[in-house]
């Protein structure tokens, strides 16, 4: 113990300025972890803000429940988006007209033939036929482009033109 003393003694400038370093030193880190974990506090203040969570699992669990909600929500609208498309496909995409004249030497283009037709080209012919005694009006049913009564060729026309209409 003695030459523990004497060693102290003798080296006791040496083994001040040594500990003296190593006192800066880790004032020095203390300093920066002290200012690290206020930065942490301040992040983790703003990531918990506006929530009833107390601790990071809290946030988890509610992030994954939003989470579930919102893909549960995206499953219904992708199923109303498909609703929505087939009702689409059924409704009229293409419309063709023809007026014209049935009469030659009388009148003008007061009659018209009108194609109404869904995306697979079914639908409807509707023909008007003016004449100075009255006005008759036909329609007739298209399925894929074809009718099983006859086609006058402005109904034909009127299809065709409704078809090329995409």
């Amino acid at each position: 113990m003695n030459s523990f003393l004497l060693f102290i003694s003798n080296n006791s400038p040496v083994i001040l300025v040594i500990t003296s370093v190593l006192v800066v030193f880790l004032l020095v880190l203390n300093i920066l972890l002290l200012i690290h974990v206020l930065g942490t506090r301040e992040r983790l203040k703003k990531f918990f803000l506006g929530r009833n969570a107390k601790d990071l699992e809290d946030v988890l669990a509610q992030q994954i429940k939003r989470q579930m909600k919102s893909e549960s929500e995206i499953k219904e609208l992708f199923k109303s988006s498909r609703d929505l498309w087939k009702i689409t496909l059924k409704s009229v995409h293409k419309v063709g007209m023809v007026r014209f004249n049935p009469f030659k030497d009388t009148g003008g283009d007061q009659s018209f033939a009108i194609a109404l037709l869904d995306s697979s080209d079914s639908g409807v012919v509707i023909s008007s036929l003016f004449t100075r005694e009255g006005t008759r009006i036909y329609s007739k049913p298209i399925d894929k482009g074809k009718s099983k009564y006859p086609l006058s060729e402005e109904e034909k026309q009127a299809i065709e033109r409704a078809k090329a209409r995409k």
